[in-house]
């Protein structure tokens, strides 16, 4: 089953989508998981070739967080 985030949850009010994150941790997904699903993944599941990932020619957004995000998705949260 793909999981991507953002999808079917509902609305959450404007600059707490992170909440999202937190849910799919608590609901048993890795942060390594739910981090795949809010970027590849979803590039993935809406054809968008130029997103996604971390390479020369692709379009991409990149945060800086204190700590890792792939032990603790929290860190991504501030």
């Amino acid at each position: 089953m793909t999981i991507v985030f953002g999808g079917d949850v509902g609305v959450f009010t404007d600059g707490e989508n992170y909440r999202e994150l937190e849910s799919m941790v608590q609901y048993g997904m890795q942060p390594k998981q739910v981090l795949q699903s809010a970027t590849s993944v979803n590039a993935s599941v809406f054809h968008l070739d130029n997103l996604g990932e971390l390479k020369k020619g692709v379009l991409a957004d990149i945060i800086a967080v204190e700590g890792n995000p792939i032990e603790d998705i929290s860190k991504c949260v501030k």
